[in-house]
């Protein structure tokens, strides 16, 4: 009775919200048979069609013009708001300080940082010689090169060891496909390098001529290979130095930090390996560093004397360990770090006298120095009950400071300063929020919520004061829960616009992420995924029992492998949402799983499961959303994608919003908008994602009868 009850309650609200939206036709998806048939199971997808688009020799048409009556749809649905979203969009970046300056980091001789000009969408690429005082040499103006592209993303800029050249990446579709450019910088000419198909950056060795990078198949993207090229020679003649045969495995090239050895990463889910070469040698062999061993990680941190080696190898939250220059198998692995059962080890900053763990404990992130000397350690320290800190800005070795990033939901981003000698630390610079802000205002709090399992949820939350906690007041709850990545509480002044109309807004710590150690993410993925949805479900009937919100103000948010839970969700506990926004999300979990062809799959084989196991089939069949869509009552939901996108291919939301409406036997909204230019990430500008923003908020807002 209680149950229906509250199902009545919600019908009632949502009919009255239905009511704020035109009455206009939404588009029918066409159907045609598609069978599936594996372990003896088939199922009819009727919505296969859609994923043509990028199959060659195929005729897009249709899909587009699918896609694009979803987008006429929604932009009917939401015509009334066109005006406050655009009071939205000048709101947010009204607080964003347009001509701005990153802190500059120190490297080799020179002073590196970005700025931005008002009005521009990118940024220049700057440095100072010796000291900030000296003339500026802009090396790469990103303004002038994004011209007349409707998505441009620069990244990987790499400086050769003498200072005269750089390398850096262009993708100007959004496919996460780059291009590889070099810049002469005492002549300021730039060369197409003829090397495409990379993940955009290079090494350099210290030859000065010569640079390793990562390809990419064309088809799958996944990174496959590792190439030298030698400068002025024709890229087809580039060396394969390293081809990774186990499509389960991502790869990549870098440098240490102390400028000696060139590396080459492989890793997957469960382990991985390194390969290394002296970076005066660039056409010597790279040696393994330790074969690959079933379920061990390990990461490998060069210093003059030794190596550091983080691995889970009998260290379920994993530990340092050294070993000689000259010996470096598994057999001279010696503890540096011993492992901790409450302590995650998350990383190293290595200088000349100092190393600087981050570890995690209880949910929190901290920064440990370790001084290499005399072995003391120091805590960093910090006041707030939730925040995020880490290394931040330390490419140089050989010194005595080390940077660091802290935030706070309450707390602008900073970046700070600290004498490794004296313990000095110094402010060098905090988010300028313009306008006017005063952390005092808003209060942020970290609760716990109790899983079904009687597992503790940790929950970070942010309102302005004066949010009332009897039910009536609109919360927003998101979360990611996947990979081991842990989402940490940070400031947002885009999300004033939301606190300040009387929101809250909540992160749930769930499984999956790493928040709580290494086997919080061992308990939220592949045969325990559904911990992760049931945690954040158990995270919302919480924040209602607290009276924080009640399920006609509740709102949740998730994007990428967070927008899978936001499918699963609604078809697991619809009744407990007025409102659900879930960007670019991995919704098709089995069918993307099975096709080998489309990029990230067999890369996530020991996240998800391979389907071609019969148990890991059923299981993901059974949370899938795509697979679960159900004749039921939905939440109201905005459901958005990108054509380009690489990671999630548009295909999973525009099935998934099709079968929806198709089942569903509510009045509620579901709209579907879909970037026609954009991939993943959205838009590449630095203020068009505002106007993303703006439609989440707007699109929250109407179902709240907020209009200003």
């Amino acid at each position: 009775m209680k149950r229906f009850y509250l199902g009545l309650l919600i019908m009632s609200a949502s009919t009255i919200q239905s009511q704020q939206f035109p009455a206009l036709k939404a588009p029918v998806a066409d159907k045609q048979e598609h069978i599936r048939e594996i372990h003896g199971d088939k199922v009819n997808d009727p919505y296969y069609w859609m994923i043509d688009y990028f199959k060659k020799g195929k005729d897009s048409t249709k899909v587009v013009n699918y896609l694009t009556a979803e987008n006429t749809y929604w932009e009917g649905m939401m015509k009334d708001t066109e005006p406050f979203r655009e009071k939205l969009y000048q709101e947010m970046k009204s607080r964003i300080k347009e001509k701005d300056e990153s802190v500059p980091s120190f490297k080799n001789g020179y002073y590196y940082y970005t700025r931005t000009e008002t009005g521009k969408q990118y940024f220049k690429y700057c440095r100072k010689k010796g000291n900030l005082n000296a003339p500026e040499e802009i090396l790469l103006d990103v303004d002038q090169l994004a011209e007349g592209h409707a998505y441009y993303s620069a990244a990987g800029f790499s400086i050769s060891p003498d200072n005269t050249k750089l390398v850096y990446g262009v993708d100007d579709v959004s496919r996460r496909q780059y291009k590889l450019f070099l810049k002469d910088l005492t002549t300021g000419k730039t060369t197409d390098l003829g090397i495409k198909n990379t993940t955009g950056s290079a090494t350099w060795a210290n030859d000065n001529k010569t640079i390793f990078y990562t390809g990419k198949n064309a088809e799958t993207l996944l990174t496959e290979k590792i190439f030298r090229h030698s400068l002025g020679k024709d890229a087809s003649k580039d060396v394969l130095v390293y081809e990774e045969k186990d499509k389960t495995n991502y790869i990549g090239v870098g440098k240490s930090k102390n400028e000696k050895f060139i590396m080459i990463y492989s890793g997957a889910t469960t382990s991985s390996e390194t390969r290394y070469l002296n970076a005066d040698d660039p056409n010597g062999t790279f040696k393994v560093f330790q074969p690959r061993m079933k379920d061990v990680l390990y990461d490998v941190t060069p210093l003059e004397d030794k190596f550091l080696v983080t691995t889970n190898k009998d260290a379920l939250n994993f530990k340092v360990v050294e070993t000689p220059l000259d010996k470096t198998g598994v057999e001279n692995w010696k503890d540096f770090i011993p492992h901790r059962k409450e302590v995650l080890m998350e990383g190293i900053s290595e200088f000349k006298n100092y190393l600087v763990f981050s570890e995690r404990q209880n949910g929190l992130s901290q920064l440990v120095i370790f001084d290499r000397k005399t072995g003391k350690k120091e805590f960093l320290k910090f006041d707030e009950p939730t925040y995020m800190v880490s290394a931040s800005g330390n490419p140089e070795y050989n010194t005595d400071n080390f940077r660091f990033g802290y935030t706070s939901m309450i707390t602008p981003s900073s970046q700070f300063e600290q004498d490794l000698k004296t313990g000095k630390r110094t402010l060098l610079k905090q988010q300028e929020v313009l306008g006017g802000y005063n952390k005092d205002n808003y209060t942020t709090e970290r609760l716990f919520a109790i899983a079904k399992d009687g597992t503790k949820i940790p929950i970070s939350i942010v309102y302005k004061k004066g949010y009332k906690k009897d039910g009536n007041s609109p919360l927003l709850l998101y979360a990611y829960g996947s990979y081991g990545n842990s989402m940490d509480a940070s400031f947002s002044s885009t999300r004033l616009s939301l606190l300040d109309r009387g929101f809250a807004f909540a992160i749930a710590h769930i499984r999956g992420g790493q928040e709580m150690g290494r086997q919080w993410y061992e308990d939220g993925k592949m045969m325990k995924k559904k911990n992760t949805f049931t945690d954040f479900i158990d995270a919302g009937e919480y924040l209602v029992k607290e009276k924080y919100t009640s399920p006609k103000h509740l709102y949740a948010q998730g994007g990428s492998a967070g927008g899978l839970l936001m499918g699963a969700i609604v078809n697991m506990k619809p009744a407990l949402w007025n409102g659900v926004i879930s960007q670019v999300p991995f919704v098709d979990v089995v069918n993307t799983m099975m096709d080998e062809t489309i990029p990230l799959t067999t890369n996530e084989y020991d996240e998800w499961g391979n389907p071609s196991n019969k148990e890991a089939y059923f299981y993901m069949k059974s949370y899938s959303p795509y697979e679960n869509v159900e004749k039921k009552n939905y939440p109201n939901m905005l459901v958005t994608t990108g054509l380009h996108d690489s990671q999630v291919q548009y295909f999973e939301p525009a099935k998934w919003v099709a079968k929806l409406r198709d089942m569903k036997t509510d009045h509620n909204v579901l709209l579907l908008k879909t970037d026609m230019a954009y991939g993943h990430g959205g838009a590449s500008g630095r203020f068009d994602y505002l106007k993303d923003l703006a439609l989440v908020y707007a699109f929250m807002f109407k179902l709240e009868g907020i209009n200003k």
